[in-house]
């Protein structure tokens, strides 16, 4: 197994290892924020290092360090060939956790928020994210998703994705306009998984060594990085993009040495032997 690209809807060419920057401004969201002189720093380096797809939000932040502003002054004017994907829909509630939703009508003013926060004149990619904190289900996504559409269609977005759906979900987006990547949670939704692998749509978990809430299997990850004398983190990563073709990592950080340590899992290489025993 070798952590190679995608293409991203069809056009847009990225490294299947990425960056989330969910962790520049703040280790969790109730912690406090961090130096934005960091954030700034980490995103240099992960650029330098090759990373050609960054993955953040307005609602990434904590009081005046904001994740797009710190993209914005670190790596604008943008390099060719770099992505940066945003959501929108979370909304800010009184503990400044982003657990309520936006409405249709005010979609256009968080899309052009990311814009202005960015420096952008179009945005890559667009995820609608549903359900505020919960999990996935249980409501329609047409009229929000409508909306994005229609942003698209005026230049304002290049792709969409959905994030925190279920397939029902899916389908209901796919119907009304092209997907080009959906980020949930987790990586074990086979049925949703095969869908986005035969579409050629890009599935990108969040979370993807835990973010503090789902911890890692550290018996069988700490038996194979032994073996390849590699950390826990490196293996958890090069087992999630071995899961799928269709799978895109993008560990968030704001530490340059995590940086350096999670980019470095693109140097694994993953045996049956090794897949078998993660498996268990």
């Amino acid at each position: 197994m070798t952590i190679d690209t995608f293409s991203l809807g069809g056009d847009l060419t990225i490294n299947r290892l990425g960056f989330g920057a969910m962790r520049l401004a703040m280790g969790t969201f109730g912690g406090p924020p961090r130096a934005a002189e960091g954030g700034i720093a980490v995103l240099r380096r992960a650029v330098e290092l090759g990373v050609n797809h960054i993955d953040t939000a307005a609602f990434y932040g904590r009081g005046e360090v904001r994740a797009n502003e710190l993209i914005r002054t670190a790596l604008a004017p943008y390099r060719d060939g770099l992505v940066i994907a945003t959501k929108v829909g979370p909304l800010p509630g009184p503990d400044g956790r982003p657990s309520g939703q936006a409405t249709p009508d005010q979609l256009r003013g968080l899309v052009e928020a990311d814009l202005r926060s960015l420096g952008l004149d179009r945005l890559d990619l667009v995820y609608l994210r549903v359900g505020g904190m919960t999990g996935p289900g249980g409501e329609s996504i047409a009229e929000r998703f409508a909306v994005l559409a229609e942003l698209r269609a005026q230049g304002l977005i290049r792709h969409l994705g959905v994030s925190n759906v279920d397939a029902a979900q899916f389908a209901e987006a796919r119907a009304i306009a092209p997907v080009a990547a959906v980020q949930n949670v987790h990586a074990d939704d086979p049925g949703l998984l095969a869908q986005c692998e035969e579409a050629g749509i890009a599935y990108v978990p969040f979370f993807p060594l835990g973010g503090g809430r789902e911890p890692l299997d550290t018996e069988r990850l700490g038996k194979v990085a032994v073996r390849l004398g590699a950390t826990t983190a490196q293996v958890a990563i090069a087992a999630l993009l071995a899961t799928s073709p269709s799978v895109l990592a993008i560990p968030g950080t704001g530490r340059l040495d995590h940086l350096e340590e999670n980019l470095a899992a693109r140097e694994l290489t993953l045996t049956e032997e090794d897949l078998s025993d993660l498996r268990g």
